[in-house]
């Protein structure tokens, strides 16, 4: 299944391991991403995402979502669905 870029990350919080993500595409729990930067580059599953510190289970284009993160990820690193 190709990739198709939903996101990008536009802060980090590396205290909290949790990226904030402006999302060009839909995505929900249970989804396999992909972080593709310039030093950014490892897959995982969307196991919990909020908007606004309230959890959700899917969120559509436009959203800004809070996703906790098993990697380090870095500010404009782009967000693909696999």
């Amino acid at each position: 299944m190709p990739e198709t870029e939903v996101g990008k990350i536009t802060h980090y919080f590396g205290s909290i391991s949790v990226a904030v993500v402006k999302l060009s595409g839909a995505l929900k729990k249970g989804d396999t991403i992909r972080i593709k930067g310039a030093t950014s580059d490892f897959t995982q599953e969307v196991k919990e995402m909020q908007i606004d510190h309230e959890p959700v289970a899917e969120a559509k284009k436009g959203q800004a979502i809070g996703l906790k993160m098993d990697e380090h990820a870095r500010e404009h690193d782009s967000v693909f669905r696999m």
